[in-house]
């Protein structure tokens, strides 16, 4: 089943080592954890209208938590880490960040 490209983003990730990047062309996203690499480099492309070099993935545990005696575990996510080609314009989105 194909996904939507707006269902495997999910959000940008803005963070100092983010914005440090951004001026090489490597953004970071949060993405659906069921995506693969090729689903993620297509919904970039899509929604963004840029060309992807390549793309690396990372998977994050929660942490766990306490509360007085209640325990518990933020939620698991996945990050990718996205770079575009060098003839490829920048996303518009991060313009005025960097």
């Amino acid at each position: 089943m194909m996904k939507i490209p707006h269902d495997i983003i999910i959000r940008p990730v803005l963070t100092e080592k983010s914005y440090d990047s951004i001026p090489d062309k490597k953004y970071t996203f949060l993405v659906d954890p069921r995506a693969n690499k090729t689903e993620i480099k297509l919904a970039v492309e899509t929604i963004f209208g840029v060309k992807v070099k390549n793309v690396h993935t990372l998977r994050q545990q929660g942490k766990m938590k306490r509360m007085g005696v209640h325990t518990g575990r933020r939620s698991s996510f996945k990050k990718a880490f996205v770079t575009l080609t060098a003839e490829s314009k920048a996303i518009e989105f991060f313009e005025g960040m960097a």
